[in-house]
């Protein structure tokens, strides 16, 4: 694992050309990474749902991780008739209404496993999507000449909302039907509690019977990338509000069917104003320049009413960037010194084992995909420091000015402390980056978004950061020599705790992105001054050192009232574990994390294409889209 040593668009924005689509029933050629799921496996859900659990509890026990997991690649390659009959009723819809659905039909895919036209996107993104659907919506609105206004919610990057009166609900329906024959698009009630009901035609006719009467009605049109690995759907598309006519005291009113926390009601007559539309879909980031030439996103207008443009006290408005530490642990130039600098210091038999491990310097190109993780699913990201030793990524694009490529020259106070092959070092001196924001997320590159989250994840609005304690406990007592590096620094950075605030921590810290302050990590840095410095100092991990980003900055900030514990769904998995392979086929088939550490410590050299086999499908199956800082071929 890479680890450090420890211009408003058209109404049909986003629809792909003929040439980005395949003709219905063609099937693009497999790709490593859409090779059958078995977590997606109608017969291997049918198994898990026939057989008790105790009996596959029993046959656990007496059948190999491997043989249960290649009967299971088995079942899933074989033929399962419910996704066939699923696909073929696709292409047959495809076929009945290509008549006269203008645009062109990518593919048929399956999404809880019933087919559906989706639209093939080359760029690919949850916020784009949003974008996309609701500027389209409000294009067409605006075309037929029906009054209609943007709804914001009270958090950005939910569902977004077109509210338009009751009284024109015909109309409205109408219309859309007709933009649903243009473009196959899908529409379904939406249920008191928010959630939409199963995803209808809208190029039928008879479908719009049956949300006739709904006060709000979702708007999706599926999308996909060219070869169907992801595939957007229902939760990023767009819901369209019937706001009830009322008469107040001081005149007609709209009324909201629903909560927005922003407004109940706003007057009937009204004149609008333009916003952007990041407002209402969340931040649209960096764009990806891809065939079809540039998508630009940014800077879009919607038109909505001017009490939903207010700054609310939950709105994070402060910039936030993210800062990685990286290494290529294959460069031989790079190699070549750390070796000497093993030697001069005595060899690595001098140290704990996980401090000289290889596992801790491959790179697998997770980097990318991490990056692609954050392009998917934080596009609110300002920049992206990597910080690594001299060394440069061959994909990466450095001339992106959404990232900067930072050298340990340009951060440590002290030159002699270089070279390093320290992580704790180099975490130690992160907030010496010029030009990082006050507040920052730091990641390793085997940690990755696995859905759309907001800056509310990791940061309150009023500047207090966020940290996610592990139900893993750090053992009592001072550090021994036989502590792992990360136990040992766990320990000083609780000595420290112990000494100025009078509280004993026992919790380590998940390996998701930290959450830190530039300014706590300053005085950190004064107030432990030596034992901050000797970090800095130390060429490898040594028992003496404090890991300050990881642990250490958020109890110190806890203790001041600065920094919250908090939780998100997570996941670690180590790629030496027997089990590691089912697990990423779940977390493919659901996506349902929110972060993810895909972790290696104990691999060599010469397990690299036994981990690549496993890991690398994974990665190119969940994040499919090249992001923006990556170079065009």
């Amino acid at each position: 694992m890479s680890r450090e040593p420890s211009t408003p668009p058209s109404r049909g924005a986003g629809i792909p050309a003929a040439a980005d689509t395949s003709p219905a029933g063609q099937t693009a050629p497999r790709t490593p990474a859409q090779r059958a799921n078995p977590e997606k496996s109608g017969l291997v859900k049918a198994y898990r749902r026939v057989l008790p659990e105790s009996a596959r509890r029993a046959i656990a026990q007496r059948v190999s991780v491997e043989t249960r997991g290649a009967l299971m690649q088995h079942m899933a390659n074989s033929l399962d008739l419910q996704q066939r009959r699923q696909k073929i009723r696709g292409r047959r819809l495809q076929r009945r209404y290509a008549g006269h659905l203008d645009a062109a039909l990518p593919r048929v895919v399956l999404v809880d496993g019933k087919a559906h036209i989706a639209l093939v996107d080359p760029a690919l993104t949850p916020h784009g999507t949003r974008a996309d659907t609701l500027t389209l919506l409000c294009s067409t609105l605006e075309d037929a000449g029906i009054a209609h206004f943007c709804v914001r919610h009270a958090s950005a990057g939910t569902t977004p909302a077109i509210a338009v009166a009751a009284a024109d609900r015909r109309r409205v329906l109408h219309h859309l039907a007709r933009l649903c024959g243009h473009i196959p698009g899908y529409v379904a009630p939406v249920g008191r509690d928010g959630v939409p009901g199963q995803p209808l035609p809208g190029f039928v006719p008879s479908t719009w019977r049956q949300v006739e009467k709904s006060d709000v009605t979702r708007v999706t049109w599926f999308r996909t990338t060219a070869d169907g690995t992801l595939v957007l759907g229902q939760e990023h598309g767009c819901d369209i509000q019937f706001w009830a006519r009322e008469e107040g005291p001081h005149g007609p009113l709209l009324v909201a069917p629903r909560r927005n926390g922003v407004v109940e009601e706003v007057p009937a007559f009204a004149e609008p104003v333009e916003a952007p539309v990041e407002l209402f879909t969340g931040p649209l980031g960096h764009t990806v320049d891809t065939d079809a030439g540039a998508l630009d996103r940014a800077r879009r207008t919607v038109s909505t009413r001017p009490e939903l443009t207010l700054r609310l006290p939950q709105d994070i408005t402060f910039p936030i960037d993210v800062v990685y530490t990286w290494v290529d642990g294959s460069d031989p130039v790079w190699a070549a010194r750390r070796a000497q600098a093993q030697r001069d210091a005595g060899g690595a038999e001098t140290r704990h084992e996980e401090a000289a491990n290889d596992a801790r310097y491959l790179s697998r190109d997770e980097l990318k995909y991490s990056l692609r993780s954050l392009h998917q699913y934080a596009p609110w990201v300002r920049t992206v420091y990597l910080v690594t030793d001299d060394q440069t990524p061959e994909w990466l694009d450095t001339s992106h000015p959404g990232i900067r490529v930072v050298s340990h020259k340009q951060i440590f106070s002290d030159p002699n402390a270089l070279p390093t092959f320290n992580s704790h070092a180099i975490e130690s001196q992160l907030h010496h980056i010029e030009g990082l924001s006050e507040h920052f997320l730091y990641f390793n590159d085997d940690v990755f978004l696995g859905s759309p989250l907001t800056p509310h994840t990791f940061f309150f609005s009023n500047g207090l950061t966020k940290f996610f304690p592990s139900p893993a406990l750090i053992p009592l007592g001072v550090h021994d020599p036989a502590d792992p590096p990360v136990a040992a620094a766990a320990k000083n950075n609780r000595a420290l705790v112990e000494e100025g605030f009078s509280t004993t921590f026992t919790q380590k810290m998940r390996h998701v992105p930290h959450a830190l302050s530039r300014s706590v990590l300053g005085e950190i840095e004064e107030r432990y001054a030596d034992a901050h410095k000797a970090t800095a100092a130390a060429q490898f991990r040594s028992p003496e050192d404090l890991s300050v980003a990881s642990s250490l900055h958020h109890y110190y900030a806890y203790h001041q009232a600065r920094a919250i514990p908090s939780e998100m769904r997570y996941v670690y998995m180590d790629l030496a574990h027997p089990n590691t392979s089912r697990r990423l086929n779940r977390l493919l088939a659901h996506r349902d994390m929110d972060v993810f550490c895909i972790n290696d410590t104990v691999s060599t050299a010469e397990d690299m294409e036994r981990t690549n086999a496993l890991i690398a499908p994974f990665l190119e199956g969940y994040f499919p889209v090249p992001g923006p800082f990556e170079k065009r071929a």
